[in-house]
């Protein structure tokens, strides 16, 4: 590996040589959520955190547009009408952090991906986890931008054990909380942003600065920025809470084709751009440190590489599915596209990659 290093405003940039490079770093451990055994499954919550008070009439007509598109792999598709929930803790822990009601997991073991042809660049994303169900969010509220992002609800509480709550009014008022949980997610202008576990991360405390839980700043990301430059900005502009859950580094791409991963590395946020190529992956390592034959021990890494490189990054959002079913593990609950240009999202669930539901944002 070939790393160089440029501190500038608090940001760490590295570029890192993905072939024919020589250098130092290792590979942390492989977490075992990474070896294509399903994790055990948390704890079941007892209720799912609601908030309090009689319903607004923009509340009751969300939870009114629920509507199950899967029974097999639990799927539903939800449009949040109005005001998003407060996007930011005030002057308390964030409770919408990693662990949410259902207390400490694994760590996530997911992929994501740039097929970068600036003509259609399309990210996908597989999300490796509990056998949960999942929840296809649109958001479009007053003055900000439209946005489609898959939620793991078990987090809200709504785990297999608790789906009967969703049949009624009042079980699924937790759900007015699902955008404060975008699991991966684009919004209108064709900013994508994901994420997976990457242990070694630490994110440290800097006096005066807000604190936000680890997958609720993908919301900041998606309500306040266009570009990757952008969205590094926002990542930069807070401290991240990893307690409860595992360290993630996170992955962004914009609809120019532009792309960075975005890792914490000895608490300092370190900046990996998509370089050169039209294509970027990203796994559960620290891209930062790796080394080339580390990486290459990576069954995904080396797969996905290898697919897009002899592409030239140029895979429409079908054949990024074919990727990531490729490279799915025997736990990925749900694969998703998302078309840059087309603002369009292609989801399946359950590996059933014969079934590809299309959505739209907006």
């Amino acid at each position: 590996m070939r790393a160089t290093g440029r501190a500038a405003a608090g940001i760490l940039l590295v570029v890192v040589g993905l072939t024919g490079c020589s250098g130092t770093g290792t590979l942390p451990a492989a977490p075992a959520v990474a070896t294509g055994t399903p994790p055990a499954a948390a704890p079941a919550p007892s209720v799912a955190v609601s908030p309090a008070g009689p319903l607004t009439a923009a509340q009751e007509r969300t939870l009114a547009s629920l509507r199950v598109l899967d029974e097999r792999h639990p799927l539903y598709e939800m449009t949040y009408a109005g005001a998003l929930p407060p996007l930011l803790p005030a002057g308390a822990p964030d409770p919408a952090g990693p662990s949410g009601p259902l207390g400490f997991r694994r760590p996530f073991g997911c992929t994501v991906l740039l097929a970068g042809d600036p003509a259609r660049p399309v990210v996908g994303r597989n999300f490796d986890w509990d056998p949960n169900p999942a929840l296809v969010l649109h958001t479009h509220p007053p003055g900000g931008p439209a946005t489609i992002s898959v939620v793991d609800i078990s987090y809200l509480g709504y785990d297999q054990a608790h789906r009967a709550d969703l049949d009624t009014p009042t079980g699924r008022r937790g759900l007015l909380r699902a955008p404060l949980l975008p699991f991966d997610g684009m919004n209108e202008h064709g900013l994508a942003v994901g994420m997976a576990a990457e242990e070694s991360a630490v994110a440290t405390r800097r006096p005066g600065r807000t604190v936000v839980g680890s997958v609720r700043i993908m919301r900041l990301v998606l309500e306040r920025a266009r570009t990757v430059r952008q969205a590094v900005a926002v990542l930069g502009g807070y401290d991240l809470d990893f307690d409860g859950g595992p360290p993630l580094h996170y992955f962004v791409a914009d609809a120019t084709g532009d792309s960075a991963i975005v890792e914490f590395v000895g608490g300092r946020l370190t900046v990996i751009p998509r370089g050169p190529r039209v294509w970027q992956v990203m796994v559960n390592f620290q891209q930062a440190s790796s080394t080339p034959a580390s990486r290459q021990a990576d069954r995904r890494w080396r797969t996905a590489t290898a697919r897009l490189a002899a592409a030239r990054g140029r895979l429409g959002a079908g054949q990024v599915l074919d990727l990531l079913r490729d490279v799915r593990q025997g736990h990925t609950q749900w694969s998703v596209a998302y078309d840059l240009r087309g603002r369009r999202a292609s989801v399946v669930v359950g590996q059933d990659y014969r079934t590809v539901r299309h959505f739209r944002v907006g």
